[in-house]
């Protein structure tokens, strides 16, 4: 007997099959049949599907928390040094001659 290689499946195709169980018109073994995959990972994937199923109904805060604090003065604080560190490298390639002329 050969062993079958390694398959990755998609998360579309991981959804797909999980809500298939959740539905429960079909039993495992017709949707492992249907599906080729094994019963076991059938459920798996369709308790990681219940499992996280309640995080789709979350508070705003748990999707506010999760969402990174950006600075925006601190940006803007690296904008102004970069742009600074440009013109001068630039006017130091000027006055050196070696800026081509496209950008003078």
């Amino acid at each position: 007997m050969t062993k079958r290689p390694r398959r990755n499946h998609s998360p579309a195709f991981k959804a797909k099959v999980a809500l298939a169980a959740v539905r429960g018109e079909k039993t495992l073994a017709e949707l492992a049949q249907q599906f080729d995959v094994h019963p076991n990972q059938i459920t798996q994937w369709r308790s990681q599907l219940l499992d996280g199923v309640a995080g789709v109904f979350g508070s705003e805060t748990s999707a506010a928390a999760a969402a990174p604090v950006i600075d925006v003065k601190t940006l803007h604080a690296n904008i102004g040094e970069l742009t600074l560190a440009n013109d001068f490298l630039e006017g130091a390639l000027d006055k050196a001659g070696l800026l081509p002329s496209a950008r003078r």
